[in-house]
């Protein structure tokens, strides 16, 4: 059983940005469209009234800031507020291929690899472009990469379950370098229309490259300690569409064909769950949470990390422990741990150890402790 190491990561940012005054602006103008066209059926007490936005409320709600998307004009139509991006014919490389190609060569170039070293390809991800041919396969085709691929969906922690599964194929000699792919346009699940939501989710992908320690090339090497997974359903993050859609005659555009959750109620759940998880992770390592240097956690919340990293220090935490980029990318799913990790590690010194984790719906949970190549 080799040691295991993660070699590079990719970052791909889409071309477009949403401020929150922007999103606030367009949203409101929404609501004002919504509530005149329904005026009569508000005034008889038939339909709610639509309160309007603020990016006080939103910061303060969240932390968030801005978002990246693969398409801004649509979101920001008070008449759509929702993505416009146009299918492509089959003989053409698919959005998320693209997005993943290009985090992937980043990836590779970090790693001191090429495209056709990789030997797997996993795409992880809350959401996939379409049911079939696998998301993996394209994105191993697009790229040269050699072996096999498939796709996963564990929500939010899609990426870590892939870096476990990961690192057991090089572990066991399966794989010799794997490539785990976070292609995540949440824009097009989000309901941009609902206050409580509109603002949560951006678009990106992210890219790890996780590889035997004895065969790596790179200069900087991060060797994994450990993987530790878990679920416990909860219906409190739910998103019911689906191929069976139409089987139900649904016409897809209802609520819950789209992103919702019980918020205080996700909250105030998985932060213990969360915290704990670490914690017995850590434990089985011999390592104390106040050993750790660096804590990569999922994006959804500021306040929620701010938690989650309180009840492992016993201390208010700084961002120097656990960094925040969620103010600049917004929730972006899987990828949220692993964008806190690419741009969040390099002033950590030889022998210092952090952990990758990330936490959603399912709900589900999975950490990645790793330790910097080096005494």
């Amino acid at each position: 059983m080799r040691d295991v190491v993660i070699t590079g990561t990719g970052l791909y940012r889409p071309p477009h940005q949403i401020t929150n005054a922007e999103l606030v602006t367009a949203f409101n103008d929404y609501v004002d469209r919504f509530n005149a066209e329904h005026a009569a059926d508000i005034a008889s007490g038939q339909v709610q009234a639509l309160a309007h936005s603020s990016v006080e409320f939103i910061e303060k709600a969240s932390g968030i800031k801005n978002r990246y998307v693969m398409d801004k004009e649509g979101v920001l139509d008070p008449a759509r507020m929702y993505p416009r991006i146009p299918a492509r014919p089959d003989e053409q490389w698919s959005l998320m291929a693209d997005m993943a190609v290009d985090a992937a060569k980043k990836a590779c170039e970090q790693a001191g690899r090429s495209p056709s070293d990789i030997d797997a390809v996993y795409c992880a991800a809350a959401n996939m472009q379409r049911a079939y041919p696998a998301m993996a396969c394209e994105i191993q085709a697009a790229l040269g990469a050699k072996g096999y691929g498939f796709d996963m969906n564990v929500a939010c922690s899609s990426a870590t379950f892939a870096i476990e599964q990961a690192v057991n194929a090089v572990r066991c000699g399966s794989a010799q370098c794997v490539l785990v792919v976070n292609p995540e346009i949440t824009s097009a699940h989000l309901e941009w229309r609902d206050r409580d939501c509109h603002f949560i989710f951006g678009d990106v992908c992210t890219a790890v490259l996780i590889e035997p320690a004895d065969t790596a090339v790179a200069s900087e090497r991060w060797t994994v300690l450990g993987t530790q997974l878990a679920t416990q359903y909860s219906n409190n993050i739910r998103n019911n569409f689906g191929f069976m859609n139409r089987c139900e005659d649904s016409a897809g555009t209802e609520r819950d064909k789209t992103f919702r959750q019980e918020g205080r109620k996700v909250f105030k759940e998985v932060v213990p769950m969360a915290a704990a998880h670490i914690e017995a992770h850590l434990g089985k390592l011999d390592l104390a949470p106040t050993a750790v240097s660096r804590y990569w956690l999922h994006q959804a919340n500021l306040g929620m990390n701010q938690l989650v990293v309180k009840k492992l220090v016993g201390a208010e935490a700084g961002t120097a422990i656990a960094p925040i980029i969620l103010d600049e990318w917004a929730n972006t799913a899987s990828a949220g741990s692993i964008i806190a990790f690419h741009e969040h590690r390099a002033d950590l010194r030889p022998g210092d150890v952090g952990v990758i984790c990330s936490f959603g719906a399912g709900y589900s949970i999975g950490s990645v402790v790793v330790r910097k190549h080096g005494t």
